[in-house]
């Protein structure tokens, strides 16, 4: 076993890279315990306080042990709909444990996780880093078999997906699915030609191409690109710093995990021209844990960049303008997909996003001047810079130019990765992605908006239905309750839990809701959830909280009949406290009567 000090010399006693620290503490020994967070403390000049709030606030570190083989199986919506629930019991039967727990010999451990960023190949799991796609309890048999024989996990991969995923540096059995290629992300492209247009013009023609080609956030937001670069490079900092967000945690996306499989070139070139515009010499790309099974093969592309002089000093012999790339994981928290929480978790602390004002652009990445753009907008910058912006501006609609790269799941024939052009209806999705019978379309994943059949003719862009990529598509056979539970579960388990709206509100919420499904609630309970979640929205710090009621609300919206259908008629008011059920264990074990419920209303 390598020990926790060679660890810790290796990332250079370095408290920025305290993550990847971790994970590799993780990696080895299991778990990360007392011993080795006060090691970790000592040697970079940390409180053990310090260490220990950063363990304690990422899903996939542990200070107990996780098993020698750790199963992470997602329990997203799209992994419930393709049978995870038999999965989970295969899982339980042959490793001989419940969830949440490790076997008594403490081979196999079993841990709920939400979206791996697979939900078009589910049911998935994550065992010792290596990914598992379209599980099923036989694949499980065999998987628990090679286990207890005490085989590699990656030697149990029996099958490899398609493209780069062959790769030596990848051999993953995940599919990239891509079913429609479209004129920018997947379009023509030579690798190098971006860069070197940009360096033969000034950073500030950079910036007004993007600005003219009206390019706007891939992630969801949509803010202009152009003027968060302007923004940036006109603050008078010591350094600049290009991210890249590479954490798409909204259950139901994985685009950005088919463009770092197959375009990671393009990115980094991408990363390279916002680089040169905003004046930065150095980039990093934020790495979510889920994806860490591409390290070494993106790793092995910036290698292949820095040989060809594409990046490092000097690029494409441009005296003078020296940027690389540097890749940093994270450790399991969705809130790392706010940009401030994000960079948090790049500096090596708890991802908890930052109060703003100051935004990024200002006081960034170590206090810097930092722009943090999503992976497909960085994709679509370079192919700007090697097109032009009017090429750009002729796709998509005024407000909303180019294509969007979306991640189509759930009931269709056709799941996987659709380049279209914005503007596009929900109903001309569903047509290609093969779903004739969708009763409702999740669009912008949880935190989006839960379209009816109705409103499929509203378009997919920012004037209508934003989007950072994830549609989910559901059957009129689905439990709409049972998928806004679910939803709602994954906000209140994903909340850093540092503002008083989002950690409470969302508790409250999901109470009602289960008040509601139970068959005790009334319109009133309708109303109070309707002002709630608009307060949990409004007074909210981070996009969490503000998007968190979305469930809530806009199934509310659109699918009002169903909660109709089980509110209770004969009263105005029933309590959510049910003194009945509180008390009737008590009653049987003292032999007493029952409260009534009735009684309980006088």
């Amino acid at each position: 076993m390598i020990s926790t000090q060679t660890i810790i010399n290796r990332h250079r006693k370095d408290p920025t890279r305290l993550i990847d620290l971790l994970r590799d503490v993780q990696a080895e020994r299991g778990c990360i315990d007392r011993d080795s967070r006060a090691e970790i403390a000592r040697s970079l000049g940390l409180s053990e306080v310090e260490v220990e709030g950063v363990v304690s606030f990422y899903h996939f570190f542990s200070r107990t042990p996780v098993g020698r083989y750790a199963v992470y199986l997602n329990n997203s919506i799209a992994s419930l709909m393709k049978g995870r629930a038999s999965v989970a019991h295969a899982f339980e039967k042959e490793a001989g444990c419940r969830f949440g727990s490790v076997s008594p010999d403490g081979l196999i451990g079993l841990h709920d996780t939400s979206c791996l960023g697979m939900s078009d190949q589910e049911p998935s799991a994550i065992i010792n880093g290596v990914i598992f796609t379209r599980l099923t309890p036989i694949r499980v048999r065999s998987l628990v078999l090679g286990m207890k024989t005490g085989r590699k996990v990656q030697d149990l991969v029996t099958e490899y997906g398609d493209g780069a995923n062959q790769s030596s540096l990848i051999k993953a059995m995940v599919s990239n699915n891509i079913r429609k290629r479209g004129p920018i992300l997947f379009g023509p492209y030579d690798s190098g030609v971006a860069v070197r247009r940009a360096l033969s013009r000034s950073p500030e023609e950079i910036v007004a191409e993007i600005k003219n080609a009206g390019l706007l956030g891939r992630g969801g937001a949509g803010f202009p690109t152009g003027l968060k670069w302007d923004f940036c490079r006109r603050q008078k900092s010591g350094r600049h710093y290009v991210v890249c967000n590479a954490d798409e945690g909204e259950p139901g996306t994985f685009k950005d995990r088919v463009i770092l499989t197959e375009l990671p070139r393009l990115l980094f070139e991408g990363m390279s021209i916002a680089g040169y515009a905003i004046g930065a010499a150095e980039g990093i790309l934020y790495l979510r844990a889920e994806y860490a099974y591409l390290r070494d093969y993106l790793e092995s592309v910036l290698e292949t960049l820095r040989a060809e002089n594409l990046l490092g000093k000097d690029i494409a012999k441009h005296s003078g303008f020296h940027f690389d790339i540097t890749i940093k994981s994270g450790a399991g928290a969705y809130v790392c997909g706010e940009e401030s929480g994000l960079l948090q978790s790049a500096e090596g602390k708890r991802g908890e996003p930052r109060n703003r004002p100051p935004f990024p652009v200002e006081t960034g990445y170590l206090n810097e001047s930092t722009t943090v753009n999503n992976v497909e907008t960085l994709c679509a910058a370079a192919q700007i810079i090697a097109h032009g912006a009017l090429w750009f501006r002729s796709l998509g609609t005024s407000r909303s130019t180019g294509t969007k790269l979306l991640s189509v799941s759930g009931d269709c024939e056709r799941p996987g990765i659709y380049e279209v052009e914005f503007g596009l209806t929900v109903q001309e999705l569903l047509d290609m992605a093969g779903s004739k019978d969708a009763h409702a379309v999740q669009v912008g994943g949880p935190s989006g908006t839960c379209v009816a059949r109705p409103d499929f003719r509203r378009k997919i862009c920012f004037e209508d239905l934003p989007t950072g990529g994830s549609v989910i598509v559901f059957g009129p056979w689905r439990d709409i309750f049972e998928i806004v539970q679910n939803f709602m579960d994954f906000f209140i388990e994903e909340s850093c839990g540092w503002c008083t709206p989002c950690r409470v509100g969302n508790v409250l919420l999901k109470r009602k809701l289960e008040k509601i499904i139970a068959g005790r609630g009334t319109e009133d309970d309708l109303r109070e959830m309707e002002d709630w979640g608009r307060l949990i929205k409004a007074f909210s710090r981070c996009g969490l909280g503000q998007t968190s009621p979305n469930p809530i609300l806009t199934t509310l919206q659109g699918f009002r009949e169903q909660y109709m259908k089980v509110l209770r008629k004969d009263t105005p008011f029933v309590p959510d406290f049910d003194l009945s059920a509180a008390t009737l264990d008590a009653a049987l074990a003292t032999n007493r009567p029952p409260v009534l419920e009735e009684a309980s209303h006088e």
